[in-house]
């Protein structure tokens, strides 16, 4: 991508930020609750989510040492 395409990038970003704080700024008390009850309940489901994949991940790793392990006792 060259620098033209990049600056246009930059500014449609700063321009999207703008706008989402004009709109916030704008909300009602009650509005900016629901976004905030909204980010953090997103934001709960991700750490839940993530703490699920460490757990797979890690019973796939116990998995596969063990099998290792069986493996090199039957050689």
């Amino acid at each position: 991508m060259n620098n033209k395409g990049k600056g246009l990038l930059a500014l449609l970003g700063v321009a999207a930020g703008a706008f989402a704080f004009w709109k916030y700024k704008n909300m009602s008390p009650e509005e900016k609750q629901r976004l905030k009850n909204k980010a953090n309940d997103t934001g709960r489901k991700i750490k839940e989510k993530a703490g699920e994949v460490e757990e797979t991940i890690s019973e796939k790793y116990d998995q596969l040492k063990n099998s290792a392990k069986r493996e090199a006792n039957e050689i």
